[in-house]
């Protein structure tokens, strides 16, 4: 392998070529610099970063955690905090220099010329203000108008990101609205003044398939009718992939590569990058066809002196002269790959690479990874480019089912229901609010070694259900019964054996991690009480636990407090598994991962299931995931299952009109095509409220099938398709099967 010479093919003019649509970016990053004191020394965040964005323009930042995507949209807004400093280099807002501004002329700007929105509505939100308030107040703290204006600037907003009936949410406080309804809100807190720079912060990485759609969609009409410039960060390459222009890949606080989306995803230049792609679980593939490819090794420290290339000690690339020297940003262009189309001219056809390799990438990358594991590549299912597989062309035999490890009948969990501490003390005077039904009448089975999947919008009962197996709640009549053992009660009137056999994993780590412990203390307490072990035994199993989640051991000695989130559910998830289990409940267990230690998550569980037969009851948002790990699936609404069947059953016709909305709006990491933008199955209007059940089909206010008076007032059948495949639907089998998903979108 030739090193092309260090002057040759690089782009000296990186910082200032890389531009948007504009003459004159609205944000433009010029050799930004970073760095954070810290007790070990000073972490260096954001490392000689130049980047801009254009008016209309989005631009996607990816990477790892701790790469630094956060810690550059902080520079911008001038949110670092006291420990934090730009250490070089310059930002400006519309040729505005912002690095020089104090606080009072900086506050005068956040809100008014640029705007962030941020991962967690709940965070963001006043929970003591109706939020038509929140969003007024935004307004007239930077114009000065009077209140009933600002009240009707609220709710045109409210209206423009797409929420019904914006005057009645306008009344509505940040608990009565659902996440997405609480992101939407956040959104038009944000454009209220009519940014020019909008900053979105992994807007949609805890919101269910269907309502993160919306938010993409809404985030692309946003950018067509106000032409902000938008900076997007996220970890979901099928998002970004949907609603960027441009891409930058950053790795130890550097930018790494940076291209058009297209010509990213299609013909990426380093080595990164070709990782990033190969982590994400493909719609067409199952963790039968192989494992996942996780990156190998870690981030460097952010307190580490860099010595050449950052990402030399993970990649199989590396040369001596890439631990020596380190790698300017080159201008990336078809010359290294003949004939694939990545030199196109013109500010979008730009590719900068940050690797002296970077035009032997491809033919490495093709030449080193499976069939299926780049995009656009051919997939063992044959997926379609929109993201949905062809149907098979015969149904895999399927052999008895094993005598059941988990058997749940006819599980009803109801809130409200007269029986809480308050009802009881206070009698008639607390009031005769109706029950909450969230689930209702649930029946399945789970096998030794099997793994069920529950997928559903947020609040279809999930979690409810999961919490209920896992005895945190009691059920309000139904049964659950463990290898034949009734256990439908909470966990403390459980025998101490099955403490040991069934283990959750929780969606928020931070509430399920003791904070005041460290994470050795964390680990070591469930080793202790539910293997025994002692002394050096309990500390190799730790070390051992520790190393399967990819963290060394010297996280034993950190707090809860000083990880990442992804970090933390690696914790818990080791945590879990220490006292070997046979059950593990995964309540979105690896949502707010990274791809690379996502892979190697699922690498982890299904190695798990494989050795000692550990079966998952597996929820996730994300049904990419589900249909790699899963071999079953359950789709819930309103607290029943309206679907269950294999998993390769579930991903071809027939489908319940509600998977086939749910499929219809996996954001696919191909590229839509220049003018097209994905066709998704809108549902129109909320969720019906559990307390007030429909008394036919729960899904027939929203499905665009509906039959009518039959559906709002008759139970659906349960139509049987066929090796365990049920459909509750009124619809026969042969209309789901001619009308697939693919073919009804608005």
């Amino acid at each position: 392998m030739m090193l092309r010479s260090l002057t040759a093919s690089i782009d000296r003019d990186a910082p200032r070529a890389a531009r948007g649509p504009a003459d004159v970016p609205v944000l433009e990053l010029d050799h930004l610099s970073v760095a954070y004191d810290t007790p070990a020394g000073t972490a260096c965040a954001v490392r000689d970063v130049s980047l801009a964005v254009g008016p209309g323009e989005t631009l996607g930042i990816v990477g790892e955690s701790g790469c630094g995507k956060s810690s550059l949209a902080y520079a911008v807004m001038g949110y670092l905090g006291d420990h934090g400093r730009i250490t070089g280099g310059s930002i400006r807002l519309q040729g505005q220099e912002l690095t020089r501004l104090g606080r009072s002329a900086l506050r005068r700007l956040r809100g008014a010329k640029m705007a962030m929105v941020y991962q967690d509505p709940h965070t963001a939100l006043n929970p003591t203000l109706a939020v038509g308030e929140q969003v007024a107040e935004a307004y007239q703290a930077h114009t000065g108008r009077p209140r009933q204006l600002c009240r009707q600037r609220a709710i045109e907003l409210l209206r423009r990101v797409g929420l019904p009936d914006p005057e009645r949410v306008a009344e509505r406080y940040p608990h009565q609205l659902s996440g997405g309804q609480q992101q939407r809100v956040i959104i038009a807190m944000a454009l209220i003044n009519d940014p020019a720079l909008l900053i979105m912060d992994e807007p949609t990485t805890a919101l269910d398939t269907t309502t993160q759609a919306l938010i993409l969609d809404l985030v692309n009409d946003l950018k067509r009718e106000t032409r902000a410039a938008i900076l997007y960060i996220s970890h979901d390459l099928g998002v970004i992939a949907q609603v960027c222009d441009r891409v930058a890949v950053m790795y130890a606080g550097a930018v790494v590569e940076e291209a058009a989306t297209a010509t990213l995803f299609r013909h990426p230049r380093h080595p990164y990058t070709v990782g990033l792609l190969r982590c994400l679980p493909r719609l067409g593939a199952s963790r039968v066809a192989g494992q996942l490819q996780p990156i190998p090794g870690r981030l460097p420290p952010a307190t580490q002196e860099l010595e050449g290339c950052a990402f030399a000690p993970r990649c199989a690339l590396a040369q001596p002269i890439c631990r020596q020297v380190a790698p300017p940003l080159y201008q990336a262009s078809a010359a290294g790959a003949a004939g694939d189309g990545a030199g196109v001219e013109g500010e979008q056809g730009r590719h900068l690479a940050r690797c002296h390799f970077w035009g032997e990438v491809p033919a490495w990358a093709h030449a080193s990874a499976p069939a299926d594991s780049l995009t656009g590549g051919p997939s063992p299912d044959g997926l379609w480019t929109d993201g949905h597989t062809r149907p098979a062309g015969g149904d895999a035999p399927e052999g008895p089912r094993a005598q059941p490890l988990l058997a749940v009948r006819d599980l009803h969990c109801v809130f409200g229901d007269g029986r809480s501490l308050v009802h009881r003390l206070l009698g008639p005077l607390a009031g005769s609010e109706p029950p909450v039904h969230a689930v209702d009448g649930v029946s399945f089975d789970l096998a030794p070694g099997e793994t069920l999947a529950l997928v559903g919008e947020t609040g279809c009962g999930k979690t409810t259900l999961a919490r209920t197996v896992a005895g945190l709640l009691e059920p309000a009549a139904g049964a659950i019964r463990f290898e034949g053992m009734d256990i439908a009660c909470t966990v403390d009137r459980r025998p101490p054996a099955l403490r040991r056999d069934l283990q959750m994993v929780f969606q928020n780590p931070q509430a399920s991690l003791n904070p005041r412990h460290t994470v050795g203390q964390i680990i070591r307490r469930p080793v202790e009480r539910l293997l025994g072990l002692r002394g050096r035994a309990a500390e190799a199993r730790v070390r051992e636990l520790l190393e399967a989640v990819q963290l060394d051991a010297g996280y034993s000695h950190r707090y809860p407090g000083q990880l990442s989130g992804g970090e933390q559910q690696r914790v818990s998830i080791a945590r879990a598994f220490a006292g070997d289990p046979r059950l593990v409940i995964c309540d979105e267990a690896v949502s707010a991962l990274d791809v690379s230690v996502q892979a190697a998550i699922l690498n982890l569980l299904a190695a798990l299931q494989e050795e000692r037969g550990t079966s998952y009851l597996f929820i996730s948002h994300d049904l990419r995931v589900v249909r790699y790990l899963a071999d079953r699936i359950a789709v819930m609404y309103l607290g029943k299952i309206v679907e269950i069947g294999r998993t390769e059953d579930l991903f071809r016709p027939p489908h319940h009109p509600y998977t086939e909305a749910l499929l219809s709006a996996i954001p696919s990491p191909e590229p839509p095509e220049a003018g097209r933008q994905p066709q998704r199955i809108r549902l129109e209007g909320p969720v019906p409220s559990p307390a007030a059940r429909p008394a036919g089909c729960p899904f027939a206010g929203r499905c665009p099938r509906s039959l009518g008076q039959l559906c709002d007032e008759v139970p659906p059948p349960v139509r049987d398709a066929g090796h365990g495949h049920q459909i509750a639907c009124h619809l026969p089998l042969d209309e789901l099967v001619g009308r697939p998903a693919v073919a009804q979108r608005s």
